[in-house]
């Protein structure tokens, strides 16, 4: 996914009403201001309510899904014949001003990040979040590069499976 791929997925949602969060990678780099390495993909997260006119925007504009090992009701994966990728994670709102994301409930102020992409003011998770979420998996080597980034720049301690 490139800088314009993102901004242009991020307009078609608004003109639907729709807001996105960013994560993952694109979710570091907006937080930076700037991106900081290619991406393959984009992980975002929509609210559940909003699913449906959101997948019908993506099947209007090429997009198919690709039934992943770790695809569930809430996290799928869509690609178009570009090969452009888009991670979606559908969330609700829950009790006690969280958020659930599957069997997940994570405090809403986790998705008050503000970053720039292609100089766009974006939503995406907080840099705390985006620590988070880089935990408790097999992460590669870009992982790393993300999360190394984060600490250095956000002044977190790094986490023991990143050392």
């Amino acid at each position: 996914m490139t800088e314009n791929d993102v901004i242009n997925l991020l307009k078609k949602a608004a003109q639907i009403n729709i807001t996105i969060w960013i994560s993952g990678g694109w979710g570091i780099s907006a937080l930076m201001g700037k991106q900081i390495r290619p991406h393959n993909d984009i992980d975002i997260f929509v609210q559940k309510t909003d699913a449906d006119n959101f997948i019908k925007m993506l099947v209007s504009d090429g997009y198919r899904e690709n039934k992943m090992e770790y695809t569930t009701n809430n996290h799928t994966v869509w690609q178009d014949a570009d090969n452009r990728i888009i991670d979606l994670h559908l969330y609700e709102l829950a009790e006690n001003g969280n958020l659930r994301f599957d069997d997940y409930l994570v405090p809403i102020d986790l998705f008050d990040g503000k970053g720039k992409i292609g100089g766009m003011e974006v939503q995406c998770l907080t840099a705390e979040a985006q620590l988070l979420f880089h935990q408790g998996y097999e992460h590669s080597e870009k992982d790393k590069l993300d999360v190394l980034l984060l600490c250095e720049t956000f002044g977190f301690e790094i986490p023991e499976q990143y050392r």
